[in-house]
């Protein structure tokens, strides 16, 4: 596949993503956040087997690779879903929104510590771009930073947690193909998840019957297509382009995260968002190497005339 096909992929993962964090927030009002997250996950898991099981991509793990899948597992699954979930329940939406754009430049810094490998300048220039047209867009639709809670911190803990599982993605897709990776760390983890909401959350089983039937619908949206489709397709294009480069279009996430806050939860968007919007779009241009490869082939194209 190649890149242009590779992040248009990721245009339209960042989509199903961004709406995700208002399906999200939906759901952990009307049940147990825990409870309903490893529901979700584990529905996510059987989806991905089944597509796998008819592209005959299934087999058991290496004895190697076993390290990536309860890794990735602890890291993308438990860990990443966990804190996403408990902190949506304690803060808001801008917030999140905010702190989640931080993702592209943690994953940049560890790339740096276990990969040793530095952006290129340009690179470089579109992740501090997409930094700014991040907190840019956030800031202007919440009035600023008043407060923060413990709400912020677990969605810190779910970023970093989910950057260092891109990491882990990333060295396993060596050997093992990420969607299948994906499978497995949403098997193992879901059950993981399912163990800590007997033990918080008694009474979550008993919220899901008591949930109203339009919760359902958001429910296999959020496990189909966000969870299922949108974590197998970024983990295969991590294994394709790369942690740093796939992340990038993680600042696209914040744009559609609250264009979805308006269209769901009806928060209202400002003129200020546009502005911030710029600055995304050409950070992920920027970060994502394509413009690096527009230059190159120019100069490529000048060369050969």
């Amino acid at each position: 596949m190649s890149f242009l096909k590779i992040y248009i992929l990721l245009t339209g993962i960042m989509i199903t993503w961004g709406l995700n964090v208002s399906v999200i927030k939906i759901l952990v009002a009307h049940t147990q956040p825990v409870t309903i997250t490893s529901m979700r996950i584990f529905t996510a898991s059987i989806i991905v087997i089944i597509i796998l099981f008819f592209f005959r991509l299934i087999r058991l793990p290496k004895k190697s690779e076993l390290f990536y899948v309860f890794g990735g597992a602890l890291l993308s699954v438990v860990f990443h879903h966990y804190f996403l979930a408990e902190g949506l329940t304690k803060t808001s939406a801008s917030y999140a929104g905010l702190i989640l754009g931080m993702g592209p430049i943690l994953t940049v810094i560890l790339t740096m510590i276990f990969f040793r490998k530095k952006p290129t300048l340009i690179k470089l220039l579109g992740f501090i771009c997409g930094s700014l047209g991040v907190s840019f867009t956030v800031m202007a639709g919440s009035g600023g930073l008043d407060s923060i809670n413990l709400g912020d911190v677990d969605i810190l803990l779910s970023i970093l947690s989910q950057a260092l599982s891109f990491i882990l993605i990333n060295k396993a897709s060596k050997t093992m193909d990420p969607r299948l990776l994906t499978g497995y760390m949403m098997l193992i983890g879901s059950f993981i998840l399912f163990a800590i909401s007997l033990w918080k959350e008694p009474e979550g089983l008993s919220s899901l019957a008591t949930a109203p039937p339009s919760i359902w619908g958001a429910f296999f949206f959020s496990a189909i297509f966000a969870t299922a489709l949108g974590h197998m397709s970024y983990n295969y294009a991590i294994g394709k382009v790369g942690a740093a480069e796939s992340s990038i279009f993680l600042n696209l996430n914040t744009l559609f995260s609250l264009l979805g806050a308006a269209f769901f939860l009806n928060e209202a968007l400002v003129p200020a968002h546009f502005i911030g919007l710029i600055f995304i779009v050409s950070g992920v241009l920027l970060g994502s190497g394509a413009i690096e490869i527009w230059i190159l082939q120019r100069k490529n194209k000048r060369l050969s005339a």
